[in-house]
């Protein structure tokens, strides 16, 4: 609605989730023209984000000449996340803590990626909308490989394997319900953005593990981002 206010703007893009699809819990991913939806109120919530995307640009924002997309990503990993509930962030808080990590779900399929790759996808959107419009104005994912679709277990197996020292176990508590299985399509983001995964999932929890381990040892974090910054932006001139 603030947008609408500001007429020099004319390109938008919404970051919501891959939590925004109806899960309907099937094996293969989800594409952009899927249903959105969700059983929890966190799912609905990203679901509603995209609803009103769509109606934004088709009431107001086409007419304008403002250039709006959202866009949908797979579970991010990279140094500096906090946050609370998150499993890589959790796991490392335990291992610095001495203690056994606690996971939830770890049968749980989902789309692991560097925070780097989607990242990149969202500036070559913003850059096509803003030079070429409404053609880009849609939905698009930005999700990894096939093969770095993962289920819980494996990444925090994989991890304790780089970190001697470090365990987890499974939660018996009852939880709240959560989605089992969650891939996404990107082969629209390939084929008309150019955009592609540049780390496979070994490469991006490496890295996660190299910024966190110098920011433990007192570096500068922000000159170690910036060239993990600068081997990405790289590895991608070099495809």
């Amino acid at each position: 609605e603030a947008l609408r206010a500001v007429p020099s703007v004319k390109a938008v893009v919404n970051i919501t989730s891959d939590k925004c699809y109806e899960n309907r819990e099937w094996v293969w991913p989800y594409r952009e023209t899927e249903a959105v939806g969700g059983f929890d109120p966190y799912s609905s919530s990203k679901a509603c984000s995209e609803l009103v995307t769509t109606a934004y640009r088709r009431s107001f924002f086409n007419d304008a000449g403002i250039h709006l997309a959202s866009a949908r990503a797979g579970n991010v990993i990279g140094g500096g996340d906090w946050a609370d509930d998150r499993l890589v962030p959790d796991f490392l808080r335990a291992w610095d803590a001495g203690k056994v990590l606690v996971i939830r779900s770890p049968l749980a399929t989902r789309p692991w990626q560097h925070v780097l790759e989607p990242l990149s996808g969202y500036l070559t959107l913003a850059e096509k909308l803003y030079t070429c419009g409404a053609n880009f104005a849609e939905a698009w994912n930005f999700g990894p490989e096939a093969a770095d679709v993962r289920i819980v277990q494996w990444i925090v197996e994989t991890l304790c394997g780089k970190i001697q020292g470090s365990a987890w176990r499974c939660d018996t508590a009852s939880q709240p319900h959560e989605a089992n299985t969650l891939k996404l399509d990107s082969s629209k983001a390939r084929a008309r953005l150019g955009w592609r995964p540049r780390l496979d999932l070994q490469t991006a929890l490496g890295i996660t593990l190299e910024w966190h381990q110098a920011w433990k040892q007192g570096d500068n974090m922000a000159a170690t981002t910036v060239k993990q910054i600068e081997a990405y932006e790289a590895k991608a001139l070099q495809a």
